[in-house]
């Protein structure tokens, strides 16, 4: 079915030209969700293989959410001024040579490093990605492609635990990203041919101040989140005294500067704003959820790779269910209205996870995961959708940024959580194990509270 009729196109790419540039976006979109729940299941036989504790592993998924963080609001300057279609496709050149790498790595350090490099490439891609999406479809489209999007992550997502369980028990963890190469040159070739070339005038200038003082900002705060487990309180101080001095610098800066890294009027919609808000605490949430189950299902109740796998699947297939259909809704409803429902019904279901019985059935698990997935199906294409609706078009890809960045923050924070409450309980020991699920999930249910709440505030604005 087509997206938008040809006697509604306001603007946007004519077919088929829109949809292999689609294609393009989409591809990488699912790149990036099945490299990261792959992944995900798959750290504990990683920390086996590499001979890394449970604590150091989650750096694996962590190195590369830190470095996505600290490179996206660059990522999405640069690529205002460079060109968001060569941008995107030099990314998607760049995270297939880094999946590469991550293949061929023999050390953990290597293994580490390489997911960085990939973490960076992905932050090229997802920083100019979303925004190309104004460009591609008409307004009338924005929902629904929004809603795809948010289908394809699930799609990507829900494959990766089946598939990564399926890589570690028949095969060597390297082939966990060895998968992403043919996907790659596909989307590559799929972007040289519908993308084009970028025939906009470009910004000039760039600020080198605001792109290394937010790296070290959003890196450093990382880190201290996950020094609280470990008790060094020197690193921690040291960490966040540093990233709280450095965020005041760069607001500083950036009201003052020509060409600035962040446009702060951005920023002047209120809407706009709570839906930011509202985005980081919802990817914090998730991103405690996302790393913690697999550490509960194998952990703490004993459930093989491949059985963990089929438990956590719920949560990606509700999601392809509910994000298009809160896409289209949310061409015909209030976006706040949608989303605020998903944000409560996603409370429930960690809620529930946080409540889980002592000998709990894998059926126990099965339809709180479903739940989870369908608050979150139906938060996230509506609430995108009012940050890419309340900003100028001259701010799209910094909005993208934005959003990706907020994404990528928010689940490195959770990820850092999780490792922060395993130190805590000095390892994953059966005794821990229920405590540690009280912990991940029921603070991941208060952190997606705070998405309620400003969504709640939005309704008022």
């Amino acid at each position: 079915m087509s997206l938008v009729s040809s006697n509604t196109l306001e603007q946007g790419f004519e077919a088929p030209r829109r949809y292999l540039a689609a294609a393009a976006i989409l591809i990488g979109v699912v790149m990036a969700a099945l490299d990261s729940s792959i992944v995900n299941i798959s750290l504990p036989s990683i920390a086996e293989a590499l001979r890394v504790d449970s604590a150091s592993v989650i750096w694996v998924t962590n190195g590369y959410q830190v470095a996505s963080a600290a490179t996206m609001l660059i990522c999405a300057s640069l690529g205002s001024r460079i060109g968001e279609r060569r941008f995107y496709t030099a990314g998607m050149v760049l995270f297939t040579l880094a999946s590469l790498g991550c293949s061929l790595s023999s050390t953990f350090g290597m293994l580490v490093a390489m997911r960085v490099l990939q973490g960076v490439s992905y932050a090229v891609m997802i920083s100019v990605g979303l925004g190309l999406y104004r460009v591609i479809f008409p307004p009338n489209a924005l929902g629904t492609i929004l809603g795809i999007n948010a289908l394809a992550f699930a799609v990507g997502t829900a494959i990766g635990p089946a598939l990564g369980g399926l890589i570690i028990s028949y095969l060597d963890w390297p082939w966990l990203f060895y998968i992403n190469i043919p996907l790659g040159a596909l989307a590559i070739v799929f972007s040289l041919i519908s993308l084009g070339v970028d025939t906009d005038e470009r910004e000039k200038g760039f600020d080198w101040g605001g792109a290394v003082t937010s790296a070290a900002a959003l890196g450093l705060m990382v880190i201290a989140v996950d020094q609280i487990g470990r008790w060094d309180s020197r690193i921690l101080i040291l960490c966040g005294v540093a990233s709280v001095v450095l965020v005041a610098i760069f607001l500083n800066a950036q009201r003052r500067s020509k060409n600035p890294l962040l446009p702060l009027d951005i920023f002047h919609s209120r809407r706009y704003s709570f839906a930011v808000i509202s985005s980081v605490s919802m990817f914090v949430a998730q991103g405690m959820a996302l790393v913690g189950l697999p550490f509960v299902l194998q952990h703490a109740y004993h459930y093989s790779v491949l059985e963990a796998a089929f438990i956590f699947t719920p949560w990606p297939i509700a999601v392809a269910i509910c994000a298009p259909i809160a896409g289209r809704l949310s061409n015909r409803l209030n976006p706040t209205q949608i989303s605020t429902v998903g944000v409560m019904i996603f409370c429930l279901g960690l809620g529930s996870l946080a409540l889980l019985p002592e000998a709990a059935t894998m059926n126990d698990f099965l339809w709180r995961v479903a739940v989870c997935g369908i608050g979150y199906g139906l938060f996230l294409p509506p609430n995108n959708k009012e940050m890419f609706s309340n900003v100028a078009a001259n701010r799209t890809v910094t909005a993208s940024g934005v959003l990706s960045t907020a994404r990528t923050a928010g689940q490195s924070i959770g990820a850092a959580l999780v490792a922060m409450v395993i130190a805590l309980l000095n390892g994953l020991t059966n005794d821990a194990g229920a405590q540690f699920a009280v912990y991940v999930f029921g603070l991941a249910c208060l952190i997606s509270a705070l998405s309620s709440l400003s969504s709640m505030l939005r309704l008022h604005r």
